[in-house]
């Protein structure tokens, strides 16, 4: 079984150093607290046989997330981690998407057809022109 040997973060990006050699690296836009956390904080942590924790974060890591397709967010998952402003839910709602569904577009577990990608995207151009037209 593979374990993590290092962990260490460059360019907005977590790598771990594997026992059989391999570097492998995730967006830190998938993991806000880590994004945001200091050096300090980034370096409590511990590794066991399942990835890595930070206690005081309260963040997990798994080593199987660093095998994912998708090591970089992009599409509907980079527009809703680069712009936490925008709410998930509401626009699943607005859709008629399962908020689930949803959440695993945004987290990167599951990727949107591009049909649904696009009525995504339209949805919330949508709702940028619904408040750009607001009167005060």
């Amino acid at each position: 079984m593979m374990k993590i040997c290092k962990v260490w973060f460059e360019n907005d990006r977590i790598y771990v150093l594997t026992d059989d050699g391999r570097t492998m690296w995730q967006s830190l836009l998938y993991y806000r607290r880590l994004r945001e956390a200091t050096d300090e904080q980034r370096a409590d942590c511990e590794i066991d046989d399942e990835g890595i924790h930070w206690e005081r974060l309260d963040e997990d890591v798994s080593l199987e997330s660093f095998g994912y397709d998708n090591p970089e967010p992009e599409g509907v998952s980079r527009l809703f981690l680069t712009h936490p402003e925008l709410n998930e839910s509401a626009i699943a709602r607005r859709l008629g998407i399962d908020r689930n569904v949803m959440r695993q577009y945004v987290s990167g577990m599951s990727k949107p057809s591009p049909v649904t990608e696009q009525l995504i995207f339209n949805e919330v151009r949508r709702v940028g022109s619904e408040l750009a037209s607001v009167k005060l």
